[in-house]
């Protein structure tokens, strides 16, 4: 099997990585992007001494580390960029990575002290600093899209552990319409399929014709959404989900929020 097959099937998750560091889709693609030319251009400089996967990443860190995101042209005003470049002028980027490369990714301690070569014993700390920073998000309220009793349940109670309030669990699309529209969200936490069929993306393009508004998708299918082929979600969380990924998603998507960006 050559390298582009061992790597292929992992390419959307690391998508769905570095848009969540990142805050944006452009910016995102556009580190995957540069790892994968790096990678074309020097095969035999790509890591055979690990998993794939593991070194794939690895090579897209050695991308990031060696940028600088204040080169990056940002728009004015409220937009995704300019609220992460506030942000990320405020805070260092490893405790965010320690947190979306365990929680998000799955990856083990020892496998992000490869990654971001630092100890792991400094990297359970990186953990810990992010878990806090989360804490100390601002409060938001949380519209939940979900017909699974049972995960709308789980959901609830992980929003409400980490300090927010939940203003309706909706379970069709025009429950969520209506819902959002008699108490507006700070944040959206949509299913994809419903309970009559209807779908969780259309009620969020509903939602988002009347007000902006962060949102994070959980779905079983995520290569259905990370196909690169059209516009994909910054935010997406896989179906059966740690509590832990839920809540590094939240914190990341609120983090990037107008409604909580630094003065």
């Amino acid at each position: 099997m050559s390298l582009g097959q061992q790597l292929h099937p992992h390419l959307p998750f690391l998508r769905r990585y570095a848009r969540a560091l990142t805050g944006s889709q452009a910016h995102g693609d556009a580190y995957v992007r540069a790892a994968l030319e790096a990678i074309v251009a020097a095969p035999e400089e790509f890591p055979a001494d690990v998993d794939p996967r593991l070194g794939l990443y690895k090579t897209f860190h050695a991308i990031w580390s060696s940028s600088h995101l204040e080169d990056v042209p940002v728009s004015p005003g409220g937009s995704h960029e300019a609220i992460a470049q506030a942000r990320l002028a405020r805070l260092t980027p490893l405790p965010r990575q320690a947190l979306l490369l365990t929680a998000l990714e799955g990856f083990t301690v020892d496998d992000v002290s490869y990654l971001i070569d630092m100890e792991t014993a400094e990297v359970e700390a990186l953990v810990e600093e992010a878990l806090g920073e989360i804490e100390a998000q601002t409060r938001a309220k949380v519209l939940i899209i979900e017909d699974e009793p049972i995960i709308a349940m789980d959901i609830e109670t992980i929003v409400r552990d980490l300090g927010h309030d939940v203003t309706a669990i909706a379970v069709t699309r025009e429950d969520a319409v209506r819902e959002a529209m008699a108490d507006r969200p700070g944040l959206v936490l949509a299913d994809i399929q419903l309970a009559d069929d209807s779908s969780g993306i259309d009620a969020v393009k509903d939602i988002l014709s009347e007000f902006s508004v962060p949102v994070i998708f959980i779905t079983a299918f995520p290569e259905r959404l990370l196909t690169g082929e059209r516009p994909e979600p910054t935010f997406l969380i896989t179906k059966p989900f740690q509590r832990s990924t839920v809540k590094a998603a939240i914190s990341q998507a609120l983090f990037f929020d107008e409604a909580t960006a630094p003065a």
